[in-house]
C-alpha cells in the first residue's frame, strides 16, 4: 500500500524547490502557476500520460489535433469544433473513410508546416511498427482511445483520409485525442543520436526520451523548461495560427502536487495561483482570503469497476444491484462540500443518450440488504471484495476520503471492502492491462475515473469484447449480446438523430446490468487568486489556459 509517507519522501524536496522557481518567475510579467494533482510532469512527448490531466496540461496547450473541444464556453457541453481540419465528413462509398481537409498556414513551433505528411506521420507513430517514429511507449495513450483507427492516407498537401477498421461514426471525438507534433523537429533529434544506440527501435526510443524536454508542436504554447516531477515551464506563442487563442500570459508553470492538503496551502501561503481539486474541508478558508473557486459540471463518471471474471462476486447481479442501493450518494456530496453530482447512470436525466433504464439507482439499504440476503451474506458472513484505487491523480477527485466512505457505507449492506492505494500512472497502467493481469493480485474492483464525453468513451469501451484489454479499457471483461449489438448500432449512427435513439437504448442497457458501482460525476473544482481573470470553466475534462489573465 502506498501511504502519505512516500509522497513526502519523493516529492517535498522537489516541491519546495519548484515553488520557490515559480515565485521567482513572478517578477516577470504575466506568469501563472498552477498547482495539478498529479505526482509528475504529464508527458511532453504528443501523447499525455497522467489520464486526462495530461491531456489537460501539456497536449492542449502545447499541439494541435485535428479536432478539437471548444473550451470557450461553460453554459452547455462542450462539442467539436475545427483544429487542424477545417471540415471533415465520412465518405459516402466507404464508411470506413473518413476525409479530412487541412487548415492553411499552420506552422510548427520550429517554423515547418503542418500539412497531410505530417498527419500520416503522426498517425505512424503509433500504429505503424515499421516506421522509424514508431513510439511503443505512446500506445498506451493511444490506442485505446481510438481503437478503430488503421491508417493514414495523404491525397493532397491539405488533404488526409483517415481509416477505420469498421465503420465507426465516432472518430471525430477519437481522434481529439491524437496530438500532432513537427516531425522535422522529431528527425533531427533522431539523426543526431549515435549509430552505437543500436537499431532502429533503440535510436527511436532514444530520440523520443530527447523530444519530451524539446517537444515541438502548433499548439498557443511552447515549451521552455522541463524538470520531471519538478516543474514545466510553457511560454507563449504570440505567432499561434487562432488569433483568438493567442495566450494573455507570458509563461505558466506547472508543479505535480499530489496531495490535496500541500496544494491548498500552496494557494494560501500565495506560492501558487491556481490549484486543481482544493482539500474541501477547506474551501470556506480559501474563499475567506478572496480566492475563487470555479466549478461546473463534466462528462465525468467516478465509478467502481466490477471484474467478471470467474470468481468475482461481483458476477452476481443481485451483488452489483445491492452495492449501487447501499451509497448514500447525497450524504457523500455534502462531504465534499458539494462539489460532486450523484450518479445514477454514466449519463443523467436530459442528456439525450441517457435513454430510460429500468433499475433505478438511488438509496435504498433495505432493499440492498434483501439481495445480499437472498445472495447468501449476512452481517455474520460478509462478503469481502478488494478495491484499486489511487492516491491522487485525474479526474480522480478525493480518491482517498470518498472510497473510505464507501468502505464504511457498503458495511451496513454485507459488504467487507479491502482498499488497496497505488500511485496514479500505476493504477492507470493496471487498468489497461485488466483484471486478467498479474498486476491485478486478487482485486475485483478498480476506482479509475472515466471521461464519458461520447458514447464509445461513456460505454463502448467498458462493454463489448473489442474492448477488453490491452486494446481499451473494459478491465473488468464486463459484455452481454445485447450491449455487442447496440453498441454496434452506435458506431453505424451517422445523424445525429440515430445516435441519440442508439446510445440512449445502449446505456440503458448497460445501467440495468449495473457492471459499475456509480457514485458521482465531478464538477471540476478548482481554487484560483482574484488576481487571475478570463478563467472559462466549461462543461469538460479541459480548460484553455489561452483565455486566463493575470494580474501581477
Amino acid at each position: 500500500m502506498l501511504n502519505q509517507s512516500f509522497w513526502r519522501k519523493h516529492h517535498i524536496a522537489a516541491v519546495i524547490g519548484a515553488l520557490a522557481l515559480a515565485g521567482g518567475l513572478q517578477a516577470q510579467a504575466s506568469t501563472l502557476r498552477i498547482a495539478m494533482t498529479a505526482a509528475d510532469i504529464p508527458l511532453t512527448l504528443g501523447q499525455p500520460d497522467q489520464g486526462f490531466e495530461g491531456n489537460r496540461f501539456t497536449g492542449i496547450p502545447l499541439y494541435d489535433a485535428l479536432v478539437e473541444w471548444d473550451l470557450s464556453q461553460g453554459e452547455k457541453p462542450s462539442g467539436l469544433v475545427p483544429g487542424l481540419a477545417t471540415e471533415w465528413h465520412v465518405d459516402p462509398q466507404n464508411q470506413s473513410r473518413w476525409i479530412f481537409t487541412l487548415r492553411p498556414g499552420v506552422k510548427f513551433h520550429d517554423g515547418t508546416e503542418v500539412n497531410a505528411d505530417a498527419i500520416v506521420w503522426n498517425v505512424g507513430k503509433v500504429l505503424d511498427k515499421a516506421a522509424p517514429q514508431y513510439a511503443p511507449g505512446q500506445i498506451g495513450n493511444t490506442l485505446s482511445r481510438m481503437p478503430t483507427l488503421t491508417g493514414a492516407e495523404k491525397i493532397d498537401d491539405h488533404t488526409v483520409v483517415l481509416t477505420t477498421s469498421e465503420p465507426d461514426a465516432l472518430l471525430p471525438y477519437n481522434i481529439t485525442n491524437l496530438f500532432i507534433v513537427s516531425p522535422t523537429a522529431w528527425q533531427k533529434i533522431y539523426d543526431a543520436v549515435p549509430a552505437s544506440t543500436g537499431d532502429t527501435a533503440a535510436r527511436s526510443k532514444q530520440a523520443w526520451t530527447t523530444f519530451a524536454s524539446q517537444a515541438v508542436g502548433s499548439g498557443p504554447f511552447k515549451l521552455e523548461k522541463l524538470v520531471p516531477r519538478q516543474q514545466l515551464i510553457l511560454d507563449k506563442n504570440p505567432d499561434y495560427w487562432n488569433k483568438d487563442r493567442i495566450p494573455r500570459v507570458d509563461k505558466v508553470v506547472l508543479i505535480p502536487l499530489p496531495e490535496a492538503n500541500a496544494r491548498t496551502a500552496a494557494l494560501l501561503s500565495k506560492q501558487v495561483d491556481w490549484i486543481e481539486a482544493p482539500a474541501p474541508d477547506a474551501v470556506d478558508q480559501i474563499k475567506a482570503q478572496g480566492f475563487k473557486i470555479y466549478a461546473n459540471t463534466q462528462p465525468h463518471l467516478w465509478p467502481w469497476q466490477f471484474s467478471f471474471l470467474e470468481g468475482s462476486p461481483w458476477r452476481d447481479i443481485r451483488v452489483r444491484k445491492a452495492a449501487n442501493l447501499c451509497l448514500n450518494r447525497s450524504e457523500l456530496k455534502s462531504y465534499l462540500g458539494g462539489y460532486m453530482s450523484e450518479a445514477t447512470g454514466v449519463y443523467e436525466e436530459g442528456n439525450p443518450w441517457r435513454g430510460k433504464p429500468t433499475f433505478q439507482i438511488k438509496y435504498d439499504p433495505d432493499t440492498a440488504r434483501k439481495l445480499m440476503t437472498e445472495a447468501g451474506y449476512s452481517e455474520s458472513k460478509p462478503l469481502h471484495v478488494t478495491v484499486a484505487m489511487s492516491a491522487s491523480g485525474s479526474g480522480q477527485m478525493q480518491p482517498l476520503p470518498m472510497n473510505e466512505y464507501i468502505q464504511q457505507s457498503l458495511k451496513s449492506c454485507y459488504f467487507n471492502v479491502d482498499i488497496k492505494v497505488n500511485e496514479w500512472n500505476t493504477l492507470f497502467t493496471n487498468w489497461r492491462l485488466g483484471a486478467k493481469d498479474p498486476s491485478a493480485q486478487g482485486v475485483n474492483a478498480i476506482n479509475v475515473s472515466a471521461a464519458v464525453t461520447d458514447p464509445y468513451f461513456g460505454m463502448i469501451r467498458f462493454s463489448t469484447a473489442k474492448a477488453f484489454p490491452p486494446t481499451a479499457t473494459n478491465w473488468g471483461y464486463f459484455t452481454t449480446p445485447e450491449t455487442e449489438k447496440l453498441a454496434a448500432a452506435v458506431k453505424h449512427a451517422f445523424t445525429p438523430a440515430e445516435m441519440d435513439k442508439a446510445a440512449g437504448e445502449l446505456h440503458a442497457a448497460l445501467v440495468d446490468q449495473v457492471p459499475f458501482l456509480f457514485v458521482a460525476h465531478d464538477v471540476g473544482p478548482r481554487a484560483i487568486s482574484p488576481a487571475v481573470t478570463g478563467v472559462v470553466q466549461p462543461q469538460s475534462w479541459f480548460i484553455d489556459l489561452s483565455l486566463v489573465s493575470k494580474k501581477e
